[in-house]
């Protein structure tokens, strides 16, 4: 028998319903903050990940899934989505045009890592990107919308950490520091933290190995050496924050895995997730643009939140929010029953309702069926209900049945 690839996973029904559902939320979030939805190929050329996300990063050096095109091209499927969205923002010259630049993706991403609860190696994202400011301000809305997402997916319980990595002026310096001092220390760490010690010395500050946080925590802290634009903006976005009521704890350790980030950067974590907590994380990449060709300053903030964790931890906190869609089940008793109920599926549907029709005839079977499928209610529909005009509407939830007109069944269910 042929099986899923190793990392991959099929997404059924009920389940379904809570992805399309998270999905939604997140459309109209972002509608309401004045995203437009933006659609990548899966495909890109090798080299935009090598550039933008970081020839020394695990992804690119260890996770993508690189292959030779039949023209030799190297080609690899996409592992993030910032690049890609920051590619086609140049391609098409929206860098060319005035005013900040409102983008969201949701689909999937690649990488060949280890699977484990909530990682996959097809995963799917929901991300935004807010290109063409600096402000602080653009950096606390796009913390604000984020929140504002989790809460109305259902979640509640999430922490939201947040630092500054610094930026071209005052990183490289203290990324000097930390290779300095983690060569003292380099011989007591895990080996991927001994090979990024001289590869991306600010990954050692991500690692997960317990043993290896004594260690870290003892390093010097980016915290302590931001130039002061650096620090002036980060101040500004924790006021913006502080205005907004966001409650957030500042992490110095924090980094991303991606070398684009510079200045805020963010993470929510949500304990329904185990050791490996994060829910999403983000931040600024101003020099983004300019390391893909762009010949103009493109300042942006983004985000990406993994969607098959968040979903994980919907379903954890509230079980049976999404249990089911179908509002009610029509249960035919008699052949000429079945082709009236046809017909009443059909002008029940159209006013928006979520219809599944029996077919087998036989009410104990019929209720079986409908309780399985989680109907909100089932109408009964027999020779009887048929001459009188009335049907038999029982509530799945509470048990209680009651008599209905057939102007009143849409109301009544809805």
């Amino acid at each position: 028998m042929i099986k899923a690839v190793k990392g991959t996973r099929d997404i059924l029904p009920p389940a379904s319903a809570v992805w399309n559902r998270v999905e939604a939320v997140a459309r109209e979030v972002f509608r309401t903050y004045n995203y437009q939805e933006i659609r990548t190929p899966i495909l890109e050329e090798t080299a935009l990940f090598a550039r933008g996300v970081g020839q020394d990063t695990d992804i690119v050096s260890k996770e993508m899934y690189t292959f030779e095109d039949r023209d030799g091209s190297s080609l690899t499927l996409r592992p993030e989505a910032t690049a890609s969205v920051m590619r086609a923002y140049i391609e098409h010259h929206l860098d060319q045009t005035p005013g900040l630049k409102k983008l969201y993706y949701i689909g999937p991403m690649f990488r060949r890592e280890r699977p484990q609860k909530g990682r996959y190696r097809q995963f799917f994202q929901i991300g935004a990107e807010a290109i063409g400011s600096e402000s602080p301000a653009v950096d606390a809305e796009v913390i604000e919308m984020v929140v504002d997402l989790l809460r109305r997916v259902g979640l509640s319980g999430f922490q939201l950490l947040l630092n500054s990595v610094g930026d071209a002026n005052c990183r490289p310096r203290y990324v000097a520091l930390l290779k300095e001092k983690l060569q003292e220390v380099k011989a007591r760490l895990c080996e991927d933290c001994q090979r990024r010690a001289d590869t991306n010395p600010l990954r050692v500050l991500d690692c997960k190995v317990p043993e290896d946080q004594p260690i870290i925590d003892a390093l010097p802290s980016i915290q302590d050496h931001l130039c002061e634009p650096c620090q002036s903006h980060f101040d500004a976005v924790r006021a913006h924050l502080d205005d907004r009521g966001i409650p957030y704890e500042v992490r110095a350790r924090m980094v991303r895995g991606l070398d684009y980030y510079m200045r805020t950067t963010f993470e929510i974590v949500h304990g329904a997730l185990g050791a490996q907590n994060s829910v999403l994380g983000g931040g600024r990449y101003d020099g983004l643009a300019e390391s893909l060709g762009s010949k103009v300053h493109s300042p942006g903030i983004g985000f990406s939140i993994g969607e098959d964790r968040l979903v994980m931890s919907v379903e954890q906190e509230q079980p049976d929010a999404y249990l089911s869609s179908l509002d009610v089940y029509l249960a035919p008793i008699g052949a000429a029953s079945e082709k009236h109920c046809a017909l009443l599926a059909r002008d029940l549907r159209s006013a928006g309702l979520a219809v599944e029709l029996g077919l087998d005839g036989k009410l104990k079977r019929s209720l079986e069926l409908a309780n399985k499928m989680a109907a909100r209610f089932v109408l009964i529909v027999g020779d009887d209900e048929i001459a009188a005009g009335k049907y038999a509407l029982k509530d799945m939830r509470s048990g209680e049945q009651a008599t209905v007109d057939r102007g009143e069944l849409v109301q009544r269910i809805k």
